[in-house]
């Protein structure tokens, strides 16, 4: 894996920070993904024609007790440790893992999968309404049948990023037929299925986003950590595709 930087970015403290809080990360969720690729672009600003060199998310939203807006940053660069409206904190991203490494895990993803319209023609699809419209579920039944939907799509989306990332999901291998609880009887959490639209993208621009949290398993290190550095899913733009790992 390159030289990456692992950093904390958060809204400064400063009333004058706080007054214009709401215009740099507005309340409405697609408004603010977009709001705040803006912001943490400004963390690398000084190269003009430089790519994007960093994942990042949205770890904590302002609430009630005074939180500040915090965003994780996964950069090959360090970001300006002197940004006029965030705070940040970086410090070298190395980990060094071993086949069988067991890391708990949360990433929130686009997940999509690529498959031939009417006319022959590659058409990308997020991997719920895929699957419901694959399994013949009509619209009014949908509802009732979206938690578990949303589970096994994104189970299987994740499990074939895991073969070409070197790394698998770790599953329970038991359910307890009366436990009722959202795992759906494994460690692993899938939800938040949520559609943001963007004006940017068209009409009918707008991705979908589920958030996964659990336990995985290191199969490849060398394979999870490149993968790891280049992020997971698409619309990275906006806030998705890194996944943030610790020891399990």
């Amino acid at each position: 894996m390159a030289a990456h930087f692992l950093s904390r970015a958060r809204l400064r403290q400063d009333a004058s920070v706080a007054a214009i809080a709401p215009q740099l990360l507005p309340d409405e969720d697609s408004a603010r993904a977009n709001a705040a690729h803006r912001l943490i672009w400004s963390l690398f600003a000084g190269d003009a024609q430089a790519e994007r060199c960093f994942l990042f998310r949205e770890t904590q939203a302002p609430g009630r007790l005074g939180e500040r807006a915090t965003f994780m940053v996964l950069s090959d660069r360090p970001p300006d440790a002197n940004h006029p409206v965030m705070e940040v904190e970086t410090k070298p991203f190395a980990p060094v893992l071993a086949p069988g490494d067991r890391l708990q895990f949360s990433l929130r993803a686009n997940a999509t999968v690529t498959r031939n319209d009417t006319n022959g023609r590659l058409k990308r699809h997020d991997v719920v309404m895929d699957a419901l419209t694959r399994a013949g579920i009509p619209a009014g039944a949908r509802a009732e049948k979206r938690r578990a939907v949303i589970y096994e799509a994104g189970l299987d989306w994740l499990t074939r990023q895991g073969e070409k990332a070197g790394f698998r999901p770790v599953i329970s291998t038991f359910a307890d037929a009366d436990d009722d609880d959202d795992d759906l009887g494994s460690p692993m959490r899938i939800d938040g299925y949520n559609r943001w639209s963007f004006a940017r993208l068209g009409p009918k621009g707008s991705i979908s986003v589920l958030d996964f949290d659990g336990l995985l398993e290191v199969t490849d290190p060398q394979l999870f950590l490149a993968q790891l550095g280049k992020g997971f899913g698409r619309a990275k733009a906006y806030g998705c595709g890194l996944m943030l790992i610790r020891r399990a």
